[in-house]
């Protein structure tokens, strides 16, 4: 087995085009096409990370985060990521990042916290914006099947948790096959007539070279007329942040302690207690402050997340509850969430979970 078709697991799930622009994901260091001999995942790619795959045999790490967001000048070992690239590279391992493109699916990152808090009726809390498309196209009534087919097995069609979604109208459309032309119905020369179906459906932007080339390939036309439409709509299914109910009310000090525990929390940074029961709560793995207002207008009681600065806690205003657990602590279950993907599709492959503690944060 390849490099490649890990990759290609990882991507189905969190696919590299959902990553915030700043980021950086995918393949860093090393060659795809490159035998896979095991695979070690880790929250974050340190030295000892790299020193533990070597110890398990392991030639590719997964993380969440990219050990570079911007490019290295130099490779001269006068830093820690130039080391981590240098010994990376000596000893063949590569190395690859799922970072924010796995906080953007319903299941990654928050979708764990959510998971492991117990909440219910769980949503995006920051859907995407300006990502959908619709995708307008005109097929003889015999090849519309055909053709529905193809778009939806290149993803087309997915609304939520329902796929193959289609609008389907029939009419007539007419054309003229000039010189040179090879109709697949009608003749040259001749105005014709044929009973065809507009197909409307929907796809991620991400998506349209993929959809566009399985329409050309399905479709009996010579020339095939379709159109491409940006949507307005928010894409509910993928996006920061998440949140959810309690499936029973707490009290502030009880829910605050339950997530201290779950989250393994040296200690827990919140706002003012507003003498309120906890029942909806919003989470967002890794730096969420800037959801706060998002999680106020979702009336969250809780917003739980890491990295929230001094003058920041003053923006909760009396109006939420902020818990800041810490950067590591919010994203240290992101680890299973890569683990349970690959041996679920990888059952018989050597995958193991790190046993370095990647967190730079110390308490006393």
């Amino acid at each position: 087995m390849q490099i490649q078709e890990i990759i290609n697991e990882l991507e189905k799930f969190a696919p590299a085009a959902l990553k915030e622009d700043f980021d950086n994901v995918g393949l860093l260091v090393g060659n795809a096409s490159t035998e896979a001999r095991g695979v070690l995942i880790t929250l974050d790619i340190t030295e000892k990370v790299v020193d533990e795959a070597i110890e398990k045999g392991c030639n590719l790490v997964v993380a969440h985060h990219p050990i570079m967001l911007s490019g290295l000048k130099k490779i001269n070992g006068r830093n820690a990521t130039e080391r981590i690239v240098i010994k990376a590279i000596q000893h063949n391992i590569a190395l690859y990042a799922s970072h924010t493109n796995a906080d953007s699916v319903q299941n990654g990152v928050s979708g764990r916290m959510c998971e492991k808090l117990g909440l219910e009726n769980c949503k995006i809390l920051a859907p995407k914006k300006a990502s959908l498309l619709k995708l307008v196209t005109f097929v003889p009534l015999e090849q519309a099947d055909k053709v529905r087919a193809a778009l939806f097995e290149a993803g087309a069609g997915q609304i939520g948790n329902y796929d193959a979604c289609s609008y389907n109208l029939t009419g007539e459309g007419t054309f003229r096959a000039g010189d040179n032309t090879n109709p697949f119905i009608g003749e040259i020369g001749e105005i014709h007539c044929e009973a065809e179906v507009r197909i409307e459906t929907i796809l991620p932007d991400f998506l349209k070279g993929k959809v566009v080339r399985a329409l050309l390939k399905a479709h009996p036309y010579e020339e095939v007329a379709y159109d491409l439409y940006p949507l307005a709509n928010e894409w509910h299914t993928t996006g920061i942040g998440m949140v959810g109910d309690l499936p029973n009310e707490l009290d502030e000090a009880t829910f605050l302690n339950r997530v201290k525990n779950t989250f393994k929390a040296k200690c827990v940074r919140y706002t003012t207690l507003l003498r309120k029961p906890v029942k909806r709560v919003a989470v967002c793995g890794g730096s969420g402050s800037f959801l706060l207002g998002k999680a106020i207008a979702e009336q969250a009681d809780v917003f739980i997340t890491g990295d929230f600065k001094y003058h920041q806690f003053a923006d909760a205003e009396e109006q939420i509850l902020i818990a800041d657990i810490g950067h590591f602590e919010s994203e240290q279950y992101t680890k299973e969430v890569f683990f349970e993907l690959l041996t679920k599709k990888f059952s018989n492959f050597a995958i193991h979970l790190s046993n370095v503690n990647t967190n730079p944060v110390n308490y006393l």
